[in-house]
């Protein structure tokens, strides 16, 4: 069986979405198991080492599809011929903050990104996960005028996750038989899921869950606060993540690779096109 080759950046190879995502991007669960995978991973300078200490990780793990790994503090070597970007690293958000309260520090971050993004394969996609997530690949976007707005795009797809549990423990089914949940808006407390059209077992979602009261007041802001209320629980022995987002956006990464997911409906946020 021949095999196919994909080269991808991560930005905050060492901090923990990137510790728990790398492992399974050379596994063979979102690229396929006859892809082989090479590793761009960017960090800080004062994270190289503990960059170091994840790369003999995944060495001593011996993927089979993982072939070379390159670690470096240059944005301009990190994308250099990627096929995708994973814009995961950025200031994280600690209790109190929203994000907001991000933007000045990262702002300047992706600006950065962006202009090396240009360094990047002609079929590079980049997905964007450092918060506040639409706001920084907006400003990765703009700074990389070579690259199509649609090759960008920013995670939604764990505000998603967190709307279909919220459904399934209120109609007491499995996760499984919820589908068609769509999130509008940002990646914030201002978004809105939307139940209306979601489905609880083929059926239409307000049909099976009677109290729509619930619907319209605690779904809509248990979704919406769902990440500062994990960082609030959570705090002080975790900080700066939620343990939900990797496997989101593995979720993420792997319906845009194979155009499929384990629901028929993915929640990607992406720029539309203004022509």
């Amino acid at each position: 069986m021949s095999q196919k080759k994909v080269k991808v950046a991560v930005t905050g190879g060492a901090g923990h979405i990137g510790y728990t995502l790398l492992p399974r991007l050379v596994s063979g669960e979102i690229f396929g198991k006859d892809t082989i995978v090479d590793l761009h991973l960017l960090e800080i300078t004062p994270a190289l080492k503990a960059l170091e200490g994840v790369v003999m990780e995944l060495n001593d793990c011996v993927f089979s599809l993982l072939c070379n790994i390159v670690i470096t503090d240059d944005p301009n070597v990190a994308f250099d011929g990627v096929n995708w970007a994973l814009l995961v690293g950025s200031r994280p958000r600690s209790k109190g903050m929203e994000r907001g309260d991000l933007i000045r520090v990262n702002g300047p971050i992706f600006v950065g990104q962006g202009q090396a993004l240009q360094k990047a394969a002609s079929d590079v996609r980049v997905a964007v996960i450092g918060n506040p997530a639409n706001t920084n690949c907006l400003i990765a976007m703009n700074n990389a005028p070579d690259i199509p707005n649609d090759r960008f795009s920013a995670l939604t797809r764990l505000d998603q996750n967190r709307a279909v549990s919220q459904l399934a423990q209120k109609a007491g089914v499995p996760n499984s038989e919820v589908s068609n949940v769509t999130i509008w808006g940002n990646h914030s407390a201002t978004q809105y899921p939307d139940a209306e059209n979601a489905k609880i077992g083929g059926k239409p979602a307000m049909d099976v869950i009677t109290d729509h009261e619930w619907v319209r007041n605690d779904f809509l802001t248990t979704v919406q606060k769902r990440g500062a209320a994990i960082i609030a629980a959570l705090y002080p022995l975790l900080t700066n993540i939620e343990p939900s987002i990797p496997p989101s956006f593995f979720c993420r990464v792997r319906a845009s690779w194979i155009w499929v997911c384990d629901t028929k409906l993915a929640s990607i946020k992406r720029c539309p096109s203004l022509a």
